[in-house]
């Protein structure tokens, strides 16, 4: 995420209003996780939904897959959500500073996670250090055994459960410049990378199911963002043999600059290395068109003034969802959107071309941070969801509304080794 909705997010966690349907939606997984033992390793959901599954399922490295993200707010989405777009995968972050209020397994993403591994589903989990405004510890120091005292207690809960475990959230956006430029930021990632590496090995031997990846590298595709710091992180990626890869986000304005995120990573990695890319868009081409006029074309359908702004049209929605006939007006008329409705689509695909790609995730739900106070410089994060859950009206029975484009797609990237239950096999410690 960038930095000013890392920081609306603290503020959309825990929201009630999904509590029932959440509750409901795990319930139901559950019923068909455990009614399904005798069917030959597939769930109800698979056969209901004519997905074709001949694999048996046998365990195997992640490569390929594309699943579902919700963040840090699992509130945002249910697992009939997830059943709905197909998905065999589900990502997550926990701020660690939540761990001190809250026991690991009771926290909101991790109890979702462990939720999910129980039900098949594959699972990513973030570690995400928040040090935004305030410098980061030395690694010899009270602070830092603190944030390891942290670590320990999600390990304790999701080490060998969790099928990849990425060390860092944003961290050069989570992060303060001078920490970058000193270096500080870098020892303090590798002292939490080599304490991980330590406790699989003590608590699992030789083998264990949970695979370790350096998280994720924001911007690269500027140059003033591929730094002395970034090289030394590929480099500590590269040489360290417990490390299976590193993590991009690629929010981009032009399907272009991912590219240059895969040019920069892939000659840094070790053969035997591939990337997670747990968050992706075109937020910023989005963000560029708000301050545009309308369709006229949209505009005399829904009898709104000819000067009306893109972002003056989101807004109403947040305040009062449209019908999705007329949601979905708005953005086939837009050239900006339509032009781009199969970008998931043809990013996947440039992803899984390298041959590299361990997991993809792409966010589920549109969050109630995305739509508070929506204004013209406001990112907007809501155009990238799967499901349209905010911005339009539900359909029949309370289902939430499908996205224009994306949920399509989603569905159709979809492949059978993909699908739950996903087994990973175990890695080397």
């Amino acid at each position: 995420m960038q930095s000013d909705r890392t920081v609306e997010a603290g503020t959309s966690g825990k929201q009630g209003p999904l509590s029932r349907r959440w509750f409901l939606g795990v319930s139901g997984a559950a019923l068909l996780t455990a009614g399904c033992k005798d069917t030959g390793g597939k769930t109800e959901s698979d056969k209901t939904e004519g997905a074709a599954n001949t694999s048996e399922h046998r365990a195997v490295v992640p490569s390929g897959a594309l699943g579902a993200n919700f963040n840090e707010d699992p509130s945002t989405m249910d697992f009939s959500m997830l059943e709905g777009l197909s998905a065999g995968w589900l990502r997550g972050f926990v701020p660690m500073p939540d761990l001190d209020e809250t026991p690991a397994r009771e926290q909101d993403t991790v109890k979702t996670l462990l939720s999910a591994h129980d039900q098949g589903y594959g699972t990513v989990l973030s570690l995400k250090f928040p040090y935004n405004h305030r410098a980061m510890p030395a690694v010899d120091s009270s602070d830092m055994d603190a944030e390891l005292a942290r670590v320990d207690k999600v390990l304790d809960a999701a080490m060998d459960k969790a099928d990849i475990l990425a060390f860092a959230n944003e961290p050069f956006i989570e992060s303060l410049k001078k920490d970058h430029d000193d270096g500080t930021l870098n020892a303090f990632y590798e002292k939490v990378a080599q304490h991980v590496i330590a406790y699989r090995k003590k608590h699992f031997g030789e083998r264990c199911r949970t695979r370790l990846y350096m998280g994720s590298l924001n911007h690269l595709d500027k140059p003033d963002w591929r730094t002395r710091a970034t090289d030394r992180w590929m480099e500590f990626t590269r040489k360290t043999p417990e490390i299976e890869g590193v993590d991009i986000h690629p929010h981009v304005a032009a399907i272009e600059d991912s590219q240059k995120y895969l040019d920069y990573i892939l000659p840094k990695l070790r053969r035997d290395q591939k990337f997670l890319v747990t968050e992706f868009s075109l937020v910023l081409l989005w963000q560029q068109h708000l301050r545009d006029t309308i369709p006229a074309e949209f505009a005399r359908r829904y009898e709104l003034p000819a000067d009306t702004k893109v972002w003056q049209v989101i807004k109403q929605a947040t305040e009062r969802p449209f019908p999705q006939r007329k949601w979905h007006d708005f953005l086939s008329m837009s050239p900006w959107f339509e032009n781009h409705k199969h970008y998931l689509r043809n990013q996947i695909q440039k992803f899984r071309d390298t041959g590299r790609l361990a997991v993809a995730t792409y966010g589920v739900a549109q969050a109630p941070a995305m739509v508070k106070d929506f204004g013209p410089d406001k990112q907007p994060w809501l155009l990238n969801s799967l499901y349209s859950n905010l911005t339009v009206q539900e359909g029949e029975g309370g289902k939430p509304a499908r996205s224009y484009g994306f949920f399509d797609d989603f569905r159709a990237l979809q492949r059978a080794e993909d699908r739950r239950p996903v087994r990973t096999a175990e890695t080397t410690t």
